[in-house]
């Protein structure tokens, strides 16, 4: 469980890279790239039409990890991948989870947020394990 160290209101600190950023605890991990990602991919035509200039999904992996999921997703132009080592910026935010009794380390949480103007409009890190806060109906729903 995290406890986050932001709110709706507040001003993205240092390091924002979108709109609308949503994270996975790992590229590949089943529930990310078989519930989480596709819907935002599927619903991308969705997401512009209601004034979203840019899709982020965030994960602890490599940079080279994140360019090669996004390449094999299809994410193209769609869907930038970025790389949060050691979920650093995500922990800055309270949006990491500690995964070492699985042997995973320190991972991003699998979060959503609504980012304008550099405020944050909306933010939820999944209660427990699989998709609802986080996924894309509840952030389009939010828009």
């Amino acid at each position: 469980m995290t406890s986050l160290k932001i709110s709706v209101g507040d001003t993205i600190p240092k390091g924002t890279f979108g709109t609308v950023p949503y994270a996975e605890e790992l590229a590949d991990h089943p529930t990310c790239h078989i519930n989480h990602l596709p819907p935002y991919l599927t619903k991308y035509g969705e997401f512009k039409a209601k004034g979203v200039d840019v899709i982020a999904v965030v994960a602890a992996n490599d940079p080279f990890v994140m360019s090669g999921w996004g390449r094999v997703e299809g994410l193209t132009d769609k869907i930038i991948t970025l790389s949060d080592p050691n979920a650093v910026w995500s922990g800055s935010l309270g949006l990491s989870v500690d995964l070492s009794e699985r042997g995973f380390g320190v991972r991003t949480a699998r979060y959503a947020m609504i980012i304008d103007d550099l405020v944050i409009k909306y933010v939820e890190a999944e209660p427990g394990p699989g998709v609802t806060v986080s996924g894309a109906d509840a952030v389009l729903a939010k828009l």
